[in-house]
């Protein structure tokens, strides 16, 4: 048996479930500043997790780790940043996926083996995680936590993994589902995108020649870094002091991909650059297209702030409505649609958007949004506009209705809490309490990207899934057989 060690810096406990995520990844390797860079990048992509937020770094002997609950402003001081300092490092931000929201939870995971110091963090989901621990369970390994990422080193550990020309590629071939990654060793960062390419990832480097690696390409915005491509899917990129090599593993999938759309759509920041789009452009064409499928007369296009302002940009110019605001923003409440709970996402929402009463009162409005997931605070969001004086309310939605669970890293997999699916667009309409509702179309959609829709993945609008889903990923299942032992 592989004995494997998590050195976390504070205690691992079991907490209330929260719902699903996404994550943010950077790394950076040969700079001096490496962890203040890296602190810095992760603001950048502080949107993509608000849960926990960690760094690990090397000074080429060992790995030191800090990580923690909460926003990366909260989790790091100098103190901290000093005790981690080297010029090397990778940082993460997570909106927890399988595992609960927990300080043990919280990437990078460091770990002790028989191959010495790894740090690994992921953004992704693996659809097997739950099977492949089970078996290493019955053989007597102990996780120490209740994320997926850890199936990862378990497999990386395994004595006869190891003796492979090429343990990584071994182990990446045993894994299903989305994954980006980042390892950390003392010597070297490896950057992974899985066959499919479900996750962004994506190669950079800074004015200094420092090699830099992220979920998105604002974060080199942030350290005034010059994006270089893309990690391709299938790609396994080395960074050491020899330079950046590349090799690949799995196959070329027949040009077939799974590049989330949702990334395009809500998750990443306008500015970004995403599979080859910048992402702003992007939700503009999807708002321009919205408009020629869904027109209404109307006096005023009001996005729903934030995400939307792209799609809502888009409709105005297309439909020659004037574009305006109907709602004020508040940057501190966090994005409503990845808090944990439903009653905070409600709280969020009004702490977040107040009405501009004297702007929408006796008015036709146009509302767009960027998605419409579970229902319930869109419909909060239009009382509010009802309440303000407004005359009629069109909903717009620049995307197609959710109707499927994604099980590859995205925070709608239950089937039950997604308005549109077994509901018709009459139904939802009435549930919204709007005068007309109009979703983009699935073709419409796919017109707005560079990429072909084999190279996509949109099953959380048609329900076809990129692979096979045989035992579909519950949260909770890892923990639950924790808690067990424990009750």
């Amino acid at each position: 048996m592989s004995l494997l060690r998590i050195r976390p810096t504070s205690t691992i406990f079991v907490q209330k479930p929260a719902i699903r995520h996404y994550c943010g990844l950077f790394a950076i390797y040969g700079h001096p500043d490496a962890v203040r860079l890296t602190q810095l990048g992760l603001h950048a992509l502080q949107h993509r997790g608000q849960e926990s937020a960690g760094i690990v770094s090397t000074n080429g002997e060992y790995l030191a780790r800090e990580a923690g609950l909460g926003l990366v402003s909260q989790v790091f001081d100098e103190q901290k940043l000093e005790r981690i300092s080297g010029r090397i490092a990778i940082g993460h931000v997570r909106y927890s996926t399988t595992g609960s929201c927990t300080e043990g939870n919280a990437q990078p995971l460091l770990f002790s083996f028989a191959g010495g110091e790894v740090a690994i963090a992921h953004n992704g989901n693996l659809i097997n995680a739950a099977l492949l621990r089970r078996k290493y369970e019955e053989v007597g390994h102990i996780f120490q936590t209740t994320s997926d990422t850890e199936v990862i080193i378990h497999l990386l550990a395994k004595p006869t993994h190891q003796k492979k020309k090429n343990p990584l590629n071994h182990v990446l071939n045993h894994l299903q589902g989305a994954y980006s990654l980042l390892l950390l060793f003392p010597d070297r960062v490896v950057a992974v995108r899985d066959p499919l390419g479900f996750k962004p990832l994506c190669l950079g480097e800074t004015r200094e020649g420092a090699t830099v690696v992220a979920s998105e390409t604002c974060a080199f915005d942030m350290i005034d870094a010059k994006y270089i491509r893309d990690v391709e899917p299938g790609e396994i990129v080395t960074i050491s002091d020899e330079g950046v090599s590349s090799r690949r593993f799995g196959g070329q999938n027949g040009g077939q991909g799974a590049a989330c759309i949702f990334e395009q759509i809500y998750f990443a920041d306008p500015s970004s650059k995403v599979f080859g789009d910048n992402v702003h452009v992007v939700r503009q064409a999807m708002g321009s297209q919205l408009a020629k499928e869904s027109p209404v007369e109307a006096d005023l296009v009001v996005p729903v702030p934030t995400c939307a302002q792209c799609a809502a940009v888009g409709y105005a110019n297309e439909s020659g409505i004037p574009y305006g605001r109907a709602f004020t923003t508040s940057h501190y409440a966090g994005r409503s649609f990845i808090q944990p709970t439903q009653s905070g996402r409600e709280l969020a929402v009004k702490m977040k958007l107040n009405v501009i009463r004297d702007a929408v009162a006796g008015k036709r409005l146009i509302v767009v949004e960027d998605s419409v997931v579970r229902g319930t605070t869109t419909r909060l969001k239009i009382g509010a506009l009802r309440e303000a004086g407004a005359t009629e309310i069109h909903l717009r939605v620049a995307s197609p209705p959710i109707r499927h669970p994604c099980y590859f890293g995205i925070d709608f997999p239950d089937q039950r809490k997604l308005i549109a699916h077994n509901r018709s667009t009459e139904e939802i309409r009435k549930y919204l309490e709007v005068d007309s509702l109009s979703y983009l179309s699935h073709a419409g959609m796919l017109q707005c990207v560079k990429m072909n829709g084999s190279q996509h993945c949109t099953a959380c609008f048609s329900g076809d899934y990129p692979m096979d889903i045989d035992e579909p990923v519950e949260k909770f299942a890892m923990e639950r057989g924790q808690l067990k032992m424990f009750t």
